[in-house]
């Protein structure tokens, strides 16, 4: 872990990921997948949850229909959990805990990204919901000529919307997918929530349990605040 590599340095952007980073819907899209499974009459397959974090969803809809060895359900199936993502998120919009304030505090000093898996319809939507999404510059979804994550191109993307080399960028992600696709681009990453097992872990220079990290929060406010010109 280099911790250092966060701590003794001011990024000249940040690039969130939004689900599990920003807003809390990880649970929704758990949810979600478990009202497509019921929908078509079918089982969960032991351990889909974790193999699902941070998938895109159409992948994410295929994988499901190929573990339940029903293939040629996967268009249904994938249009099925994005119908059930949306209206449990329109019930029950809520932001990660610290998320606002750390945003709220460094969009008055950088830029600030979003990039993600999910469409962009549904991101713009979690965030005006949650209020939050007029503090960022740029969101960047996969999608067309960017392929999802873990591949590095919506990060590397947002790193240079932000007017910046990825390498001067730093990324806040929840999942392995994530930190692979981030760190892949070059950017530096702070991983949050819980710290995986094995070598997952050393992907990222540092894990906090929540943006409520009252080491991170005290970075932010010195280091970045300090490193502000207009400051």
């Amino acid at each position: 872990m280099t911790v250092h590599r966060i701590f003794s340095w001011s990024p000249a952007a940040i690039v969130f990921d939004c689900d599990g980073t920003l807003m809390d819907t990880e649970r929704h899209w758990q949810d979600a997948r478990n009202h497509v499974f019921r929908e078509f009459a079918l089982r969960p397959p032991y351990g889909f949850a974790e193999r699902a974090k941070g998938v895109h969803y159409i992948e994410c809809g295929s994988l499901m229909a190929q573990e339940t060895g029903k293939p040629e359900l996967a268009d249904a199936m994938t249009h099925s959990l994005k119908r059930h993502f949306t209206a449990l998120v329109a019930e029950d919009p809520v932001a990660m805990p610290g998320a606002a304030a750390l945003v709220r505090l460094t969009a008055r000093h950088l830029p600030l990204a979003v990039a993600s898996n999910c469409p962009l319809d549904v991101v713009e939507f979690c965030l005006e919901r949650a209020a939050l999404l007029s503090h960022f510059d740029h969101v960047v979804v996969a999608g067309n000529t960017l392929r999802p994550k873990p591949h590095p191109d919506v990060y590397t993307a947002a790193a240079r919307a932000c007017g910046v080399s990825p390498q001067d960028a730093l990324a806040v992600e929840d999942s392995v997918t994530g930190v692979e696709a981030a760190r892949s681009a070059g950017l530096r990453v702070v991983g949050v929530g819980p710290r995986p097992a094995g070598a997952d872990a050393e992907r990222a220079d540092l894990w906090i349990d929540a943006l409520t990290d009252p080491d991170l929060l005290a970075w932010a406010q010195a280091r970045i605040a300090a490193a502000d010109p207009r400051a």
